[in-house]
């Protein structure tokens, strides 16, 4: 598995010190180039935890899957909500499907 990030779509998350992804990847691997687009110091060092995939607010990164789990070329997106997150995978042919995870608060939260 890789993480796919897309410049086009990205914007750098624009207005903030560090982007989003930069901020939340546990092992310190996305930054912003000198051109303000995210990207990713070393795929080899990435644990396709997903942390930058859910936490992208214009769904600029996503998680290729390999071709044991998929058929080769499928990715999986997220979009993070208050209440929920939602997966969308799509396969080689352009197919998607939609997988929807409620998000669990504690109480007190």
């Amino acid at each position: 598995m890789s993480i796919s990030i897309d410049e086009t779509i990205c914007n750098g998350c624009k207005g903030l010190p560090e982007a989003r992804c930069e901020r939340i990847c546990p092992g310190d691997l996305c930054y912003r180039k000198e051109n303000t687009k995210a990207a990713i110091r070393d795929q080899s060092a990435c644990w396709t935890c997903a942390c930058c995939v859910k936490e992208c607010p214009v769904q600029a990164i996503e998680l290729r899957l390999p071709f044991q789990i998929c058929s080769n070329g499928s990715s999986l997106k997220a979009r993070l909500k208050p209440d929920k997150t939602i997966w969308t995978v799509w396969d080689a042919e352009g197919h998607q499907e939609e997988f929807i995870i409620q998000a669990k608060w504690l109480k007190g939260d």
